[in-house]
């Protein structure tokens, strides 16, 4: 957190808590969402500025009941979030990325939801895999230490009872992929995807 954050909450303890405002989408994007766009359920305006999303990546953070919110000086801006508290792209170099920019170094588990989403759980961070970045994934997924062909993911995907093993594979090991509903994501990994006032 920056230290002119946690001067600013010294100075002004009691501030009141911010909810609705900004979400983070399932592609990693920070979104404002003015009063308009709350009412109408629409995703808000992208963030693009550089210097602004350095601060709310810096001073992100989640509370005691598994909400997210961005610290802006005094106050608690509580985030919607689409798919989980992180989204995670790939990269050459070091394997997933972070939305934030941060290397995820560590994946310890991996799910994938009926639609195909995959969520990654490693080092206290649970991240969905952006999308876009799921054809490269795909391709380091093995069935039974085979690459998994469409018609054998497909298999699995519809059948949470298919004893065939799928993996991800990755430098360090291949790392066993878990079937999970997308209605139970966020209960499982014990986070708010809309946070609401207490």
């Amino acid at each position: 957190m920056d230290d002119i954050v946690k001067q600013a909450m010294a100075k002004w303890p009691n501030v009141p808590h911010c909810y609705g405002w900004l979400a983070l989408d399932a592609r990693g994007h920070w979104r404002m969402r003015d009063e308009r766009a709350q009412a109408l359920q629409l995703p808000g305006d992208k963030i693009n500025h550089p210097a602004l999303l350095g601060f709310i990546n810096r001073n992100y953070l989640c509370d005691e009941r598994g909400r997210w919110y961005f610290q802006n000086g005094p106050q608690r801006v509580y985030v919607s979030l689409d798919a989980a508290p992180f989204v995670a792209r790939t990269d050459p170099a070091q394997g997933f990325v972070l939305h934030t920019g941060e290397p995820m170094t560590i994946v310890d588990d991996v799910w994938m939801t009926e639609t195909g989403q995959l969520i990654l759980e490693g080092a206290g961070k649970v991240a969905a895999v952006d999308d876009r970045d799921l054809a490269q994934c795909i391709a380091e997924l093995r069935i039974d230490g085979r690459a998994a062909a469409d018609d054998d993911l497909v298999a699995w995907l519809e059948d949470s009872d298919d004893r065939r093993q799928l993996a991800l594979r990755q430098p360090s090991r291949d790392i066993p992929v878990r079937h999970i509903a997308s209605a139970l994501v966020a209960e499982r990994f014990g986070f708010v995807r809309q946070p609401r006032p207490d």
